[in-house]
């Protein structure tokens, strides 16, 4: 729906006129402004018909971090323009503020407190019907109750009213909401496109019939569908030993299980095809086009590759379609192909040639962020760098060792990658940098280590192909954080002393070497965060008093290293948990028979087969087994159980069809 000049006030009324004012006293004041290119400001009852019938349904989307952030974030920026494509839907944006304006709002003015506001036409955010909020991450939630609380919605949802919109949780962190249930009214897994419509319908219906049953019948009419998960529906009971014996619903009709939704026909979809351009500086600076989704790798370590199956591509029309509208519609020069391993895609090759004759001679580049060393060739490469831009390239081979590789089932080896940067600095690359992970299961001191030879070796390669000694080589690590829905669902974390003094043993190797020690770039972070970020995915309701107590203390941005405090979170957990503790949540191990905290949330994914492959991955570990569990787009299919349990199937090419240049640039 077009915008409009003027939009008329909702409940409360746009606050600008009291915000304007105290813009000059905080920092950054651009990020509360909006009015970014391709934003929509719609009539507040833009769903009420001449005769006063109908129904407005009104959306704040959130994603629980500073404007810099949250603005490129692909998920809400396609969820906002999907629901404002309805003439009876307002969908508007809200971010977390820093803590000058939060202390700013707090202070308010000669009329009170500024509440939580939306950058779109600066309305209150409570007066909206749905709060949706997307998690990628677990370190969003003091952001959460901060939002919450300067909103005025009160922060459990029990004490909450008709007058208070419903609190929705979405992302990869909602497939484990329990650790904030006591602060959301629903959760939604998976794919958001369709769902947020049929929920908007929902709620339309449920206004139109004057607010019948008040909230709880809105609640239960969303939870009897089986796909949006409201917690407070279901009773939690725990054993003398702290783990849980069940969680069951408590009222009929509630199913007991709540299933993930996937968007199986991603062309019908092309979004977002008016991407928002920021006003400030932001962290990504490009426009970005998502080419598929899902992923059957088979890495156990990872979440999102696990709770996005099936692997669904877009077409090659389609990725052509959306690059030159995106272009045309933002001015951005840089264009990033998007997925979990964008190499991947059947026809990416075709897609790579087709976009880089189209554009050749233009000032646009083409990037692809996520790349896998066993899916890299040069040929991709020169594409992607035909206008003369070469950045350095990036592989995630995650383990150190190729034992540590095996137990993770990321089947990429030694001489893979050797070979892969021997081609990229022989065809005049200079950088390239390489993630990893500290922390894995089974994992010792010499997997780590073993980070310093592999570049070395790729220092010492990159030298004799390019008979030069500037190259460059940057080393990047992250702490492992076991995740739900994985066959590492069940590990132990690793403590965040034995993280740090492995780290720092790698770091010394490095810089003691004289021959390549300078060639290197070693970035790494310490294992404390991600203590914290396992307590919190794997968490349960108990963990929400942690949440607030935190939050309290003056818990803000906690996936910012200079707001962090590790000692805050400790000092929660000892004044609020009882029974259980810090390490009970995180470097512990489960065993096959604990009922997990998200047991009751179905991503298709079969019990019985994770435990399965982390039964494989130990037998590997120990060298009893060598079991490598291969991509299912390519095999038979091994039983995981997403596509007969979701009722889905793999999408991919080829299609044989060719992505055309326009004939005009």
């Amino acid at each position: 729906m077009p915008a409009t000049a003027t939009a008329p006030a909702s409940l409360t009324g746009s606050i600008f006129d009291r915000l304007e004012p105290l813009l000059p006293t905080v920092s950054k004041p651009i990020q509360y402004v909006g009015g970014e290119l391709n934003s929509t400001l719609k009539d507040w009852d833009c769903g009420a018909a001449a005769d006063g019938t109908g129904e407005t349904v009104r959306w704040a989307l959130m994603y629980p971090d500073a404007y810099e952030v949250g603005l490129p974030n692909q998920g809400v920026q396609i969820l906002y323009e999907v629901l404002n494509e309805r003439d009876w839907i307002v969908a508007e944006r809200t971010y977390a503020v820093w803590p000058d304006m939060e202390k700013v709002m707090r202070a308010g003015d000669a009329q009170g407190p500024i509440p939580q506001f939306t950058v779109d036409a600066h309305r209150p955010v409570r007066d909206f019907d749905v709060f949706g909020l997307s998690f990628s991450t677990e370190l969003g939630y003091t952001n959460m109750l901060t939002a919450l609380d300067l909103a005025g919605i009160p922060l459990h949802a029990a004490d909450r009213t008709e007058d208070d919109p419903v609190v929705l949780a979405g992302g990869h962190s909602a497939f484990n909401p329990e650790p904030i249930a006591d602060f959301i009214d629903a959760a939604v897994l998976g794919d958001g496109e369709e769902v947020v419509l049929a929920i908007s319908e929902v709620v339309r219906e449920w206004k139109a019939e004057g607010r019948l049953g008040g909230r709880d019948e809105l609640l239960r009419r969303l939870a009897v569908s089986g796909g949006v998960y409201v917690p407070r529906f279901y009773d939690v009971a725990y054993a003398a030993d702290g783990t849980i014996e069940a969680v069951v619903p408590n009222r009929p009709g509630i199913p007991f299980r709540v299933r993930k939704h996937t968007l199986m026909d991603l062309d019908a979809w092309p979004y977002p095809a008016k991407p928002l351009v920021p006003l400030a500086e932001t962290v990504h600076e490009r426009f970005s086009v998502e080419i598929f989704r899902g992923c059957t790798r088979g890495c156990r370590f990872c979440q999102a590759g696990m709770i996005t199956r099936p692997v669904r591509e877009r077409s090659i029309e389609t990725i052509g379609d959306m690059v030159e509208n995106g272009i045309r519609q933002t001015g951005f020069e840089e264009v990033g192909l998007l997925s979990l391993s964008s190499a991947d895609h059947t026809e990416i090759g075709d897609v790579a040639k087709g976009l880089a004759d189209r554009y050749e001679g233009s000032n646009v580049s083409l990037s692809l962020p996520s790349t896998r060393v066993d899916a890299f060739n040069i040929t991709l490469a020169n594409e992607f760098s035909r206008n003369g831009r070469r950045s350095g390239l990036t592989f995630a081979p995650e383990g150190g060792s190729e034992r540590m590789r095996k137990v993770i089932n990321k089947m990429v080896t030694e001489e893979d990658l050797i070979r892969t940067v021997a081609t990229a600095y022989g065809n005049g690359w200079r950088q390239v940098k390489l993630y990893f992970m500290c922390g894995l299961p089974t994992e010792t001191d010499d997997d780590v280590l073993a980070i310093a030879e592999l570049a070395k070796q790729v220092i010492a390669k990159g030298r004799e192909v390019s008979g030069r000694n500037d190259i460059r080589c940057t080393v990047s690590i992250g702490g492992f954080v076991p995740k739900p829905h994985t066959p590492f669902q069940w590990a132990a974390q690793l403590d965040h002393e034995t993280t740090d003094e492995r780290l720092r043993k790698l770091r010394d190797v490095v810089r003691a070497d004289k021959k390549y020690g300078r060639a290197i770039g070693f970035r790494y972070h310490d294992g404390k965060p991600g203590i914290i970020e396992g307590l919190l995915s794997r968490g349960d309701r108990r963990v929400g008093a942690v949440i607030e107590q935190v939050w309290r203390d003056g818990g803000r941005f906690d996936g910012w290293s200079e707001h962090f405090s590790y000692e805050r979170w400790v000092a929660a957990c000892e004044q609020a948990l009882e029974g259980v503790d810090l390490d009970w949540y995180t470097t512990r191990q489960r065993d096959y028979d604990e009922v997990l905290p998200w047991d009751h949330l179905d991503s298709g994914l079969d019990k019985d087969w994770l435990w399965s492959d982390w039964e494989d991955a130990l037998a590997v570990a120990d060298g009893s087994a060598d079991v490598e569990v291969e991509d299912c787009r390519w095999t038979p299919c091994y039983d995981c159980g997403v596509c007969p349990e979701m009722n889905t199937e793999i999408q991919i090419g080829p299609t044989g069809r060719q992505l055309l240049p326009l004939s005009v640039v």
